[in-house]
């Protein structure tokens, strides 16, 4: 079929035909054909709508990878491609406002938004884990839970350790690697 509109249908059933060939035959010319067409048109429409252009670009971009994925869904019985695309527009530029402004999504927007938590399995786990720990560093002896203390709670150095304790940096070293080892082992 010639995409370039010298055929003798009207400009509403050469759009539709366009993006039925999309949906059937992921049919590069007629995508080229309805971007070319509809992305400046798009982006106007966004502009005038108070987007600012560069949220205007990446809206228009997402209006345009829908028509590529979702060309199934579109049904020239039910309406011409313009107000398909343009209802596509439209809700983008809600959802984008929607997301400024924090609200939670609505739709196929929610799908895609991250969970920022834990999963709920993590969590047990990292709980189970923390007690297990909390319970080995308790088991230690205590000139080597002191050590361990200062070094990894309080963050001091060795030598800092040592002087606070009046012990050798070596009986400090020492004592850290014991506690460590016998960590390992109860873990």
């Amino acid at each position: 079929m010639n995409w370039s509109g010298n055929d003798k249908l009207s400009s509403s059933g050469r759009f539709a035909s366009l993006v039925e060939a999309v949906a059937a035959e992921r049919n590069r010319a007629a995508f080229e054909a309805l971007y070319d067409h509809f992305a400046p048109r798009i982006n106007a429409f966004l502009l005038r709508s108070g987007v600012p252009p560069t949220i205007a670009e990446d809206l228009t971009q997402e209006v345009m990878t829908k028509l590529w994925l979702r060309a199934n869904q579109f049904d020239r019985k039910r309406s011409s491609v313009a107000t398909w695309l343009f209802r596509i527009a439209r809700n983008a530029r809600i959802d984008h406002l929607r997301r400024r402004r924090g609200e939670p999504p609505l739709g196929d927007e929610a799908l895609s938004v991250a969970d920022e938590g834990p999963a709920p399995d993590d969590a047990l786990g990292a709980l189970q884990w923390e007690e297990r720990v909390r319970a080995a560093i308790m088991n230690l002896p205590a000139e080597q839970l002191a050590i361990i203390k200062l070094v990894f709670f309080d963050g001091l150095s060795h030598t800092e350790a040592a002087e606070q304790t009046g012990l050798p940096v070596g009986t400090v070293k020492g004592r850290i690697r014991l506690a460590l080892a016998r960590l390992r082992r109860g873990l």
